[in-house]
């Protein structure tokens, strides 16, 4: 069903979700020292940048009082900073490198066992057992030795040796390390195409799934084992998608569009929860809401 012609929402009503979403930022920003005034500076770019980018008329040059008038900006800082672009995330070589590693490890038929988990591989293709470390990375890029990387994981606990002296990939290889730079990079796109997701929703209908189950007033060790379990569903969804996919690009011509599916658990003491919910949020788009429980 299409979606109808409604305007996108009324900035009172924006409000209120807005600030919860930024609260968690705000805590970070704090807690890394970065200042209200850095983050004005920074949110006044960004709003240059896509009022500039975004919001250009078909056919017509995107003038400074045009953009002003979008931003609210005065066009003197308009014109200082339009065509300065915003900063973009670049995925760091590093990142993009282990991660297609990993991703072949746990998707590719060679590399996984009878159960589709990734299996120990010898260090060396020569070492009499195959497929091998050594084949895995050779197999992902030749811009790097497979000693290198085996080095670098090993010092970063993504990989361990065996009693065997095979290759074994570690619980470990899927959360990057506490304030690395993998985990900045992930903190920015992942929660980008988040919002980027429900945003297209709420101003364009239902257009990409992004839904959520949740419960309030439970105890703690309930929601203790809703966690693990949930952790282990998403796993076994992640990993299923990631052979789809990886199945599929052996075969795909290639293009220049990309796709992702992500999927977040989260717990927390809230013991205003139950002596004082929530009302019920109305303006969210594709949220299952689970009977039973009052939904937050």
């Amino acid at each position: 069903m299409d979606a109808p012609n409604l305007p996108p929402p009324s900035p009172e009503r924006l409000q209120s979700p807005i600030a919860r979403l930024l609260r968690p930022l705000v805590r970070l920003f704090i807690r890394s020292g970065m200042t209200f005034p850095g983050v004005v500076d920074l949110l006044r770019e960004l709003y240059v940048n896509v009022a500039e980018y975004d919001f250009a008329l078909p056919d017509k040059e995107q003038t400074d009082s045009r953009v002003s008038l979008l931003t609210g900006i005065h066009r003197k800082e308009v014109r200082r900073l339009r065509g300065a672009g915003a900063p973009i995330s670049t995925t760091p070589a590093s990142v993009s490198r282990t991660s297609a590693i990993i991703a072949r490890w746990l998707a590719a038929p060679e590399f996984t066992d009878a159960g589709g988990r990734p299996r120990p591989l010898a260090r060396l293709s020569d070492q009499g057992a195959a497929p091998s470390f050594e084949t895995l990375v050779a197999s992902v890029t030749r811009d790097v030795r497979p000693r290198a990387v085996l080095d670098e994981w090993l010092d970063r606990k993504i990989v361990a040796i065996d009693a065997d002296g095979c290759v074994v990939l570690a619980e470990g290889a899927f959360v990057p390390q506490r304030g690395a730079d993998e985990q900045l990079y992930y903190l920015g796109r992942n929660l980008h195409d988040h919002v980027a997701a429900a945003v297209a929703n709420v101003l364009e209908g239902p257009r990409f799934f992004e839904r959520a189950v949740h419960y309030d007033g439970l105890s703690e060790s309930l929601a203790e084992t809703l966690e693990k379990s949930s952790r282990d569903i998403a796993a076994g969804a992640l990993q299923e998608a990631n052979r789809q996919a990886h199945k599929a690009c052996e075969t795909d011509p290639g293009g220049d569009h990309r796709w992702i599916m992500g999927i977040y658990v989260y717990r927390e003491e809230n013991p205003a929860a139950a002596s004082q919910p929530e009302p019920v949020e109305t303006t969210k788009t594709n949220t299952t809401k689970p009977p039973g429980k009052t939904p937050s």
